[in-house]
């Protein structure tokens, strides 16, 4: 690193805590503080919602994972598939019920159709789950940032760390989402400049290993330990972004930022159209870097490890002042997958559990925002110390907390979809929720083999069933006419909103169509070698 790298990143960093300062001066009270005053469009929230899915491991691991990594590949191109479809179910399903409510988080609407206990129960998980999957984000961007600058671990976790805390501390969450919208073009332009690089290096060339350019796998359905199966990734994983986007304060609360249902709609329809193609952009890295091996394999002597790869070719190839953009583009992906974490679990923590008790005092909108920001620093901190925690724990860990979140996914969108769907009262609810999580505990300590893909499935459909079997004896009291809309609701939803949902059914076709193209070409180039 030479003084204009350096110079770009300390920018770059700079630049993130100016934002969030001058943001901080527009904030009034909690309601600017955790949804921008719901005064986002929905290209910004958009933009940030596909920001927040590239995190420093994709930058650098899923390139390492194409080209290089044993059992890797394009196959995980297969867990893309459900995203324009999930983003079609919610569309016409949760995005209205949650602006309906007007509240801070989703899980206000779960008191309002059951009762408070399961309001509670369920957003003591997200915050349980969410604290600690930041700490692995954090953990994780440590290791890599250690790699490329020859640093420890600890120092560049906490230089992570500090800055995003400060930021998101001072600007909430418009900071985050525009802080994300300038993280997603360094990152994007990051990869393009990669390609561009690699292009004349490659020279068409590809390592003889037709099987790493297979895309799809349908003959996997990840009940053998079959990791990156077809039907898991694509069945499981439908599930899995219907609740990670739907039922995930951390998402869905960049939904309840928009001034309308209608614009939430419209950002879950950018979000399905434009994932894709960053995805795209940066597998088209790991192409190419498998073509500069297979063109230059004197290279491979320069790395230790497949996730060397990326930091190694950018310190050998970039110029001064690149490199520090490519950095910069790390510290990005990092930042945008935990600022919005750290609003959205001090807006549950605020929300759902503070203002809530007996006792609680009526505080001015100015000293609400105080705690607010005071909570968004604690849940910062948490994460930071369990990231220092992992230094030492070893890779087991990080693989416990990355499943930790199938385990939920399911139950806790079947909660929702029994409050839509159904009449059942609180306790079906509570005991479609334990029922749930205790099939997936079983299903992951009794059969292990079975993908933890499929436990977004199990989950869900456990959920439903116990709820609805228990409907009967607990039924809801009575629900309001807002609550008993249900599926003709749904109904007039997919009328209004067909379109968009065509729109991104087609999207589903054409990511179908082009892993179809890119299979056959690459496949076909690198048996041919």
């Amino acid at each position: 690193m030479t003084g204009p790298d350096w110079l770009v990143v300390v920018l770059y960093l700079a630049g993130m805590v100016g934002l969030g300062a001058w943001l901080a001066r527009r904030q009034r009270d909690t309601r600017d503080y955790f949804l921008a005053g719901r005064s986002m469009g929905s290209l910004p929230v958009a933009l940030s919602m596909v920001a927040t899915q590239v995190s420093a491991v994709s930058l650098v691991g899923a390139p390492a994972f194409i080209a290089l990594k044993q059992g890797g590949g394009l196959r995980w191109w297969q867990y893309e598939f459900a995203v324009p479809l999930a983003m079609a179910v919610l569309m016409v399903t949760l995005v209205p019920v949650f602006h309906r409510t007007g509240a801070v988080t989703i899980y206000h609407y779960l008191e309002s159709r059951f009762g408070p206990g399961l309001r509670t129960l369920v957003s003591g998980v997200f915050l349980v789950s969410r604290g600690l999957a930041s700490g692995v984000i954090l953990f994780t961007t440590g290791v890599v940032l250690a790699g490329l600058l020859s640093w420890p671990v600890q120092d560049t976790l906490l230089v992570v760390a500090v800055v995003t805390i400060l930021y998101t501390t001072l600007g909430g969450i418009a900071a985050d989402i525009y802080s994300d919208i300038l993280q997603l073009v360094v990152l994007f332009f990051t990869a393009l400049l990669m390609v561009v690089m690699l292009f004349p290096e490659v020279g068409g060339r590809l390592p003889h290993d037709p099987e790493r350019f297979r895309v799809f796998f349908p003959e996997h359905w990840g009940f053998s330990g079959e990791a990156y199966g077809l039907w898991p990734m694509l069945i499981g994983g439908f599930f899995l972004y219907l609740s990670y986007y739907g039922t995930d304060q951390s998402e869905a609360q960049r939904l309840l930022t928009t001034p309308s249902a209608r614009e939430a709609q419209k950002a879950l329809l950018l979000n399905g159209l434009l994932r894709f193609p960053l995805v795209f952009t940066y597998s088209l890295v790991g192409i190419l870097l498998a073509g500069y091996i297979a063109a230059h394999p004197v290279f491979l002597q320069h790395l230790s490890r497949p996730d060397d790869l990326v930091p190694v070719f950018v310190r050998e190839h970039f110029p001064a002042g690149l490199r520090g953009l490519f950095l910069a583009g790390v510290f990005a992906a990092t930042m945008s997958s935990i600022d919005s974490a750290m609003n959205a679990l001090s807006a549950a923590t605020l929300e759902d559990f503070l203002k809530r008790l007996p006792r609680f005092p009526v505080l001015s909108p100015r000293r609400e925002l105080l705690l607010s920001r005071a909570f968004t620093v604690f849940w910062g901190g948490v994460a930071t110390l369990f990231a220092l925690s992992l230094i030492r724990s070893g890779a087991t860990v990080i693989e416990i907390i990355n499943r930790l979140g199938s385990l939920f996914y399911g139950p806790v969108f079947g909660v929702f979809f029994l409050g839509l769907a159904t009449r059942v009262g609180e306790k079906a609810a509570v005991f479609g929720l334990l029922a749930g999580v205790g099939t997936n505990l079983a299903i992951s300590s009794g059969l292990p083999q079975v993908s933890w893909l499929w436990w977004n499935l199990t989950g869900f459909v456990a959920t439903v069933a116990m709820g609805w079997l228990l409907g009967r004896k607990f039924p809801a009291p009575r629900l309001s006419e807002a609550h008993t809309a249900g599926w003709s609701e749904i109904r007039a939803e997919w009328v209004r909103e067909r379109r968009s949902v065509l729109l991104l059914l087609g999207m589903f076709i054409l990511i179908l169509g082009v892993s179809l193209m890119v299979e056959h070409l690459l496949v076909r180039s690198s048996a041919g070698r």
